[in-house]
């Protein structure tokens, strides 16, 4: 059987997570701490980086949640959340690095701040312009389509959906974009994303983690 490890809050493990719901999928999730489970020898057999995602099939195993994901399109077709029209592919591929590559660290201090571990004005006030660069240019490339490229869910969905939603969280209203605005709404619809997203409870438990930690790595 698949075993994702992985931890409910992180958008990189939520990605597979949400991959596997949605192709119906049997798999064991395996839930990380984060608080120095990471480093135990059994798992660092498997990642010697220390971070979850990790999918293992059988003998083999996969790190990085893009590669998680192109592999499961690969092995398991349908229903196929890739689409093969160039200028489709292209638009699902540009998502999902700039999900990664310009989103994701533009809105470190908003998560932060979420997090309760810091609250610079200056910085968050550079995250929400910097993200408004990237979810302008998503309700450009979304347009009147039901899914970044398609009509249907591609991987692009999941990478950006693993995140975006979450941003009214995070203090930045989605009001200004329409399209992606809507485009939340229909995948909270979806049971794969109702099952993997985070509650007040596990952020809290995760929010008490970490200060428990922070709190230790303090010189004494």
């Amino acid at each position: 059987m698949l075993k994702l490890y992985h931890q409910p809050i992180s958008f990189n493990s939520r990605r597979p997570w949400i991959a596997l719901l949605e192709k119906g999928l049997d798999f064991e999730l395996i839930e990380m701490k984060l608080d120095g489970d990471q480093f135990q020898p059994e798992f660092v057999a498997l990642n010697p980086f220390h971070h979850i995602p990790v999918l293992v099939d059988d003998d083999f195993r996969v790190v990085e949640s893009l590669a998680i994901l192109d592999y499961l399109e690969a092995k398991y077709p349908t229903p196929a959340l890739l689409p093969k029209e160039e200028k489709a592919l292209a638009i699902v591929r540009m998502v999902e690095m700039l999900t990664i590559n310009e989103l994701l660290p533009a809105m470190n201090p908003l998560l932060r701040q979420m997090m309760e571990l810091d609250n610079d004005p200056q910085k968050l006030e550079e995250a929400k312009l910097k993200s408004a660069t990237v979810l302008a240019f998503f309700e450009q490339l979304l347009g009147d389509r039901s899914y970044f490229g398609s009509e249907q869910l591609t991987l692009a969905d999941i990478v950006a959906g693993s995140t975006i939603p979450l941003l009214p969280q995070m203090g930045l209203p989605l009001d200004v974009y329409p399209q992606l605005n809507a485009w939340c709404d229909r995948l909270m619809q979806r049971p794969s994303w109702q099952t993997t997203q985070p509650t007040p409870e596990t952020i809290e438990a995760f929010k008490s983690r970490i200060k428990v930690l922070m709190a230790k790595s303090q010189p004494q």
